[in-house]
């Protein structure tokens, strides 16, 4: 049976991503008023990008426990860890880009010196429910 874990956002990453948005938003809205065509078929593109991606990353990052896999989703970003080849669970607050809106991170290591830091909500929970799908996959 599947669980989904939603992703602990940290306030001030929260802060900085909607920031991101509104002054995307804020350069679309000034070429707008300027009538200047090009000023705004150059930043329609941006603002789609620059107010899209951290909108799907807050709105879409989240850990699904399946049976045999661990699978993480960050906005248009897809992995997927088999459990079996989990090897260590860690805590950190390593700044490092990862699919964790949150510094209160877990190191997932798996396979051949491979790893994923992620930042469930429910970290206790989502560890107890990870350990004994380990268990179960041997």
């Amino acid at each position: 049976m599947e669980k989904i874990y939603t992703s602990k956002i940290d306030a001030w990453l929260g802060v900085v991503l909607i920031g991101a948005v509104i002054a995307c938003i804020f350069a679309f809205l000034l070429s707008l008023r300027s009538g200047n065509t090009a000023a705004t078929l150059v930043t329609l593109p941006v603002l789609i990008i620059g107010a899209g991606l951290p909108l799907w990353l807050m709105m879409n990052t989240s850990y699904t426990l399946g049976d045999t896999t661990l699978s993480v989703r960050s906005g248009p970003f897809r992995w997927s860890v088999p459990i079996k080849d989990i090897t260590g669970i860690t805590s950190t607050s390593s700044p490092l880009s990862s699919p964790a809106l949150s510094l209160d991170r877990l190191r997932i290591a798996y396979g051949r010196r491979r790893s994923i830091m992620i930042s469930p909500k429910l970290k206790d929970q989502f560890i107890k429910e990870l350990e004994a799908r380990r268990m179960q996959n041997g």
